[in-house]
């Protein structure tokens, strides 16, 4: 019997949206939230982008859940409220769940519709879990519903795919700090981390011949017309990405193809040939600097599991 235990809706208001794209498009460069990527086209963009053979953190990481799920499962403990940041079609917990048979799973995602199709797939495939599903910005501080009633050991953040990498290191530490809060006393967190590699690996992983990624970059423009009354022509913009050597970050943007200029409800937004909508960072770390890095935030390193190839690390944090 499935038991969607509850939906809480916390998403912020339209008018945010709005506010952020005015905002950052009236800055000097222009940029645009990466969380912004995922309304339902989006998701299913980037699910396309997972099965690409360029594409390799979501493979390789997946591969090390299922490789070492028992050891982690063990780290955990029995009975963990497992509270996922980005959860999309919440793949990869499965393999968490069907290793560490938490007390309850609590998905937490932006994505609203996508939310509540993967939370109900999930109480039919585990249908004595309770699934708490929270719609809500996991980049910003927000109030869990109260897990009591579940009797919870402790609770463990999960959150793979390296999204971790979208943000800038004091930008992560601040993250991870309000990820340690959620956690609270005695619990844990386990994140996946992408590694520093060779640079031709990186760019082909972001910048696939298919032009699926373009897509799913472009998609943002198309969904700044849909929700915001824009008029922005997508063939005027293409996608660019290229790793940064200095702050190790591969960096994503959209260039303009002339000069032109773009309305957004009765703003209007000049571009100049060339200029760039920079859309997305993904810093890449090595162990020993990511573990430093969630020091800072109050996280003392327990253990730590890389594939074979150097290419990618789950990483398991106690508070």
């Amino acid at each position: 019997m499935s038991r969607l235990a509850a939906f809480h809706d916390l998403s912020p208001r339209a008018s945010s949206f709005r506010d952020d794209v005015l905002r950052g498009l009236g800055a000097s460069p222009k940029r645009l939230p990466p969380k912004y990527f995922y309304d339902e086209i989006g998701s299913a963009l980037f699910d396309a982008i997972c099965a690409l053979p360029e594409y390799y953190p979501t493979r390789v990481e997946t591969a090390l859940i299922q490789t070492h799920a028992a050891a982690i499962a063990g780290a955990l403990g029995g009975r963990c409220a497992l509270i996922e940041f980005g959860s999309g079609a919440s793949r990869k917990s499965r393999l968490l769940i069907t290793a560490a048979r938490p007390a309850v799973y609590v998905p937490i995602d932006i994505a609203r519709e996508t939310l509540r199709q993967a939370a109900e797939d999930l109480c039919h495939a585990f249908p004595e879990l309770p699934v708490v599903a929270v719609c809500a910005d996991y980049s910003q501080p927000f109030q869990l519903p109260d897990l009591v009633p579940y009797r919870p050991r402790r609770r463990v953040v999960f959150f793979p795919g390296s999204t971790i990498g979208n943000f800038d290191p004091d930008e992560a530490v601040a993250f991870l700090a309000n990820a340690r809060g959620l956690a609270g006393a005695g619990g844990a967190l386990v994140i996946g981390v992408d590694l520093r590699k060779d640079m031709g690996v990186l760019t082909a992983a972001y910048d696939d011949p298919q032009g699926v990624t373009a897509a799913f970059n472009l998609n943002v423009l198309a969904r700044i017309n849909r929700e915001l009354g824009a008029d922005f022509d997508l063939r005027a913009f293409r996608h660019r990405a290229w790793y940064a050597q200095a702050p190790g970050r591969i960096e994503m943007h959209l260039e303009s193809c002339r000069d032109q200029d773009v309305r957004i409800g009765t703003t209007r937004i000049a571009f100049a040939c060339g200029e760039t909508i920079h859309t997305e960072d993904s810093y890449k770390y090595s162990v020993p600097g990511f573990q430093a890095l969630a020091a800072r935030a109050g996280f003392r390193p327990a253990a730590c599991w890389v594939d074979d190839a150097n290419l990618f690390s789950i990483h398991y944090m106690t508070c």
